[in-house]
């Protein structure tokens, strides 16, 4: 009798997960913190969007699109997603290697042949040595971030690649929309600069997907604007994700804010313009499509891309991707590179592997955020998408990590 107790219970916590909901009084805890955060000056403006099951279950702004212009934060604000562009291009690539334009295993050298030989800086006391990389980048290491490729600002290479207009002289080392040139020609000239690791040792945060939408325009054979549009945003209705502003939207897009832990308790002042501010979205060169870092979207929209991940690589009646990359993309494909905690990496998303190492979030849980300070979670389990969009550069916020918990505390 024990043990049909025990099957029975067992079989029983599917259909009991299944009926998870979210409390509306328990979310309403959300709205709390966040008009704290604006009233004591350590946020500027906020959107925060829940989904379950694909539709909006908590949905609200917060604060000033633009403080000094009077304009309030309203949901439809448009923000720089920073690198919440990788999974785009992410997915754009995996489209392409679903058609047998792109093999995983295939290296980088095959479109970009300037990577045909890679360096690496080696640490040697106070100067670094350069060595020649063991093996070719391929693209697989590029979608993981193991290709030994950083953002250029490390010390050992941060003199170099300034010399060449990249890392320290592009903002914080990932931004490229000032610049009069295709993303192929900055990353040709990034294949010449040494990297931090080889090949397939290590967990490298950096231009990797920067790369992959040089890749991707080379494999195609459309700018990665246009390849983006046809495969992904234009089939979603994504209509407000584009990597420039139209001048007669100016105004939806949300001013940018600094804070940071040595600013007199963390209240936030408005960003000056240029990289590492305001940016180069709507009065740039508009010449530069960069998959790592590059794209605007609003909260709706990101949702919407997320939803369609959720849901295997379909939505509406358009697929996108396959149930089994999709499946690839979102699970763990480096081991502990990435954290010995418990996080992994698939191919362009943070994985969840243990319960309590993101804090709430549950196993097979995955997301990521960019430099704007705005983040995403999708749980699969209680079917959730999650997107925060806040503008802060630099973000020295704890918001980002309290929304999610004030999400799932709300699961009943």
């Amino acid at each position: 009798m024990k043990k049909l107790a025990l099957l029975a219970f067992v079989v029983a916590v599917p259909a009991l997960s299944a009926q998870t909901t979210l409390s509306t009084d328990r979310l309403a805890r959300i709205d709390r913190v966040f008009q704290q955060y604006v009233d004591e000056d350590r946020i500027g403006g906020a959107v925060a969007l829940v989904l379950q099951d694909g539709k909006p279950v908590y949905e609200r702004a917060f604060g000033w699109n633009d403080k000094e212009a009077g304009r309030k934060m309203t949901t439809d604000a448009i923000f720089r997603i920073a690198s919440q562009t990788k999974a785009l291009t992410s997915v754009a690539i995996l489209s392409l290697m679903e058609e047998g334009k792109i093999g995983l295993s295939d290296p980088a050298a095959r479109y970009i042949p300037a990577f045909a030989k890679t360096t690496v800086a080696a640490p040697n006391g106070s100067d670094a040595m350069t060595t020649p990389a063991r093996r070719p980048i391929t693209i697989r290491d590029l979608l993981t971030h193991t290709a030994g490729i950083s953002y250029g600002t490390n010390p050992s290479v941060a003199a170099l690649y300034e010399a060449k207009g990249l890392g320290p002289a592009a903002g914080y080392g990932w931004y490229t929309a000032d610049k009069d040139e295709p993303i192929c020609d900055t990353m040709t000239r990034l294949a010449s600069l040494p990297f931090v690791a080889q090949p397939g040792e290590a967990w490298v945060y950096g231009y990797n997907t920067d790369v992959l939408g040089c890749i991707a325009e080379r494999a195609s054979g459309m700018p990665l604007d246009a390849l983006i549009r046809a495969r992904i945003t234009g089939p979603l209705g994504m209509k407000d994700t584009q990597f420039f502003l139209p001048h007669a939207e100016r105004a939806r897009l949300a001013a940018v804010y600094s804070s940071s832990l040595s600013m007199d308790g963390g209240r936030i002042s408005r960003a000056p313009d240029g990289p590492r501010g305001q940016g180069h979205y709507v009065d740039g060169p508009r010449r530069s499509f960069a998959g790592g870092a590059g794209l605007l979207s609003t909260a709706r929209d990101y949702a919407r891309f997320l939803e369609m991940i959720r849901n295997g690589g379909a939505l509406d009646g358009v697929r996108i991707l396959s149930p089994r990359t999709v499946e690839l993309m979102t699970t763990n494909q480096v081991g502990t590179l990435h954290s010995t905690t418990g996080l992994g990496f698939g191919l362009g998303f943070e994985t969840t592997d243990h319960v309590g190492a993101n804090g709430l979030d549950p196993v097979g849980a995955f997301g990521w955020g960019g430099a704007y300070g705005s983040v995403y979670r999708v749980d699969p389990k209680a079917r959730l998408v999650l997107v925060l969009m806040i503008q802060m550069l630099p973000n020295a916020s704890d918001i980002g990590t309290r929304f999610p918990t004030l999400v799932y505390q709300a699961l009943q």
